[in-house]
């Protein structure tokens, strides 16, 4: 038995919700809530509200981080040893929990932050789509032009969610002008991506998560939806879910678009691991695109990763329940739904997360559904509702 095992097992103790950001929306405290105790519930633990630094709890603590936790002495600090003790993930760099880390940097030359590994690009080339990041004007501009030989290229910021700031460019004065809307103090600690554009995009989700002693994978899809502005963004995730490691998840009958995002988020995950020792997670989400590119050819790649509670992590945690609640259910489909505006109709099975008017971006409801699979079942990529999207990123959503 797992020292992991050990501390999971008869060990009474108090989930907390550990804020990483000076505020959040209404929506996204009130869905960090109801996963706490919902994680609580799966774990038999209490939950006790928000992490507070001079407040002592008897037994153990489980954190539900707001986002990825930067530092190896902060992740300490608070206790945190393994991917049993948080749901989500601690990271030993600013950089690594973001877009930056997906593309290689342009040459040796190039300016990278301490701690980069440029071993990671070299072990994920397969994995990704054609691009490059750039932490300084020059290799940003050195990137785009080499790229701008093969057609347009997309300008991302690596913090933004959303797709929003990505900027597509088609020649040298198209980047010039891009570029310069770049602090360059920022740029020089963030990066900016440069990758291939896809159109007719598909927005694959894959994931591992382990709650305690529950592991599940997952392969799913991402929708869209129109916000309270018109903007079509992340409308929620369907997952095809299985108990046990993705051997598990491989066993059953996928599509080989489901098959190949699998194997790139592993190839991705596997090179993280490796390349940046102190990386923490429990929650290890990948979202991979196919798509067309320039020259009318099928082209797929990660495009970012998610070490902290996430879109689909309500789905993730419905799952857990479901499964653990059914001993004999080989796998379920989960799915969030978040739908804008003040007329909302929701399934008769939906286990609401959030409806209200949020300060921030008005009317909007969240919920999940949890339903069985069954073989022979549909295909994970058929079965899957979603509206095509560009190799935009995901809105900034917490359920």
């Amino acid at each position: 038995m797992s020292l992991a095992q050990k501390r999971n097992q008869g060990t009474a103790g108090t989930v907390l919700i550990y804020s990483t950001r000076r505020r959040e929306s209404d929506h996204e405290s009130a869905v960090h809530a109801e996963l706490a105790r919902r994680l609580a519930g799966i774990l038999d633990m209490e939950f006790g509200g928000h992490h507070q630094t001079a407040t002592q709890h008897a037994g153990r603590v489980y954190l539900l981080p707001t986002d990825t936790i930067i530092g190896t002495d902060h992740a300490l600090r608070l206790g945190l040893r393994d991917e049993t003790d948080l749901f989500g993930g601690a990271a030993p760099h600013a950089f690594l929990p973001t877009k930056a880390i997906t593309h290689p940097v342009f040459d040796a030359d190039a300016a990278a932050p301490s701690g980069w590994s440029h071993e990671f690009g070299r072990q994920t080339r397969h994995a990704v789509l054609q691009g490059f990041t750039a932490f300084s004007i020059h290799d940003a501009q050195r990137a785009a032009m080499q790229m701008l030989q093969y057609g347009p290229v997309r300008i991302k910021p690596v913090l933004a969610t959303a797709g929003r700031g990505q900027t597509v460019i088609a020649n040298a004065s198209a980047m010039l002008d891009a570029l310069a809307r770049f602090d360059t103090e920022h740029l020089a600690e963030y990066g900016l991506v440069l990758e291939e554009n896809l159109q007719d995009v598909e927005t694959f989700s894959v994931g591992r998560v382990r709650v305690g002693e529950h592991l599940i994978t997952y392969v799913g899809t991402q929708s869209l939806t129109p916000d309270n502005q018109g903007e079509l963004v992340y409308g929620g995730s369907c997952l095809l879910v299985v108990r046990g490691d993705f051997d598990r998840l491989l066993a059953l009958p996928l599509d080989e678009n489901s098959r190949d995002a699998i194997a790139k988020a592993r190839m991705y995950d596997s090179a993280a691991t490796a390349c940046y020792p102190g990386l923490l997670a429990s929650r290890r989400n990948y979202d991979i695109a196919r798509g067309r590119n320039h020259a009318g050819s099928q082209s797929s790649g990660v495009l970012e990763q998610s070490w902290r509670t996430g879109g689909a992590s309500a789905a993730e945690i419905a799952a857990i329940e479901s499964l653990r609640e059914n001993p004999l259910q080989e796998a379920v489909y989960a799915s969030t739904v978040e739908l804008f505006g003040d007329e909302v109709s929701q399934p008769p099975d939906a286990q609401l997360l959030y409806q209200g008017t949020d300060s921030e971006i008005g009317p909007i409801c969240k919920y999940v559904t949890v339903r069985p699979y069954r073989r022979p079942g549909i295909h994970a990529h058929a079965a899957l509702g979603r509206r095509p999207a560009d190799n935009g990123d995901k809105a900034p959503s917490m359920a």
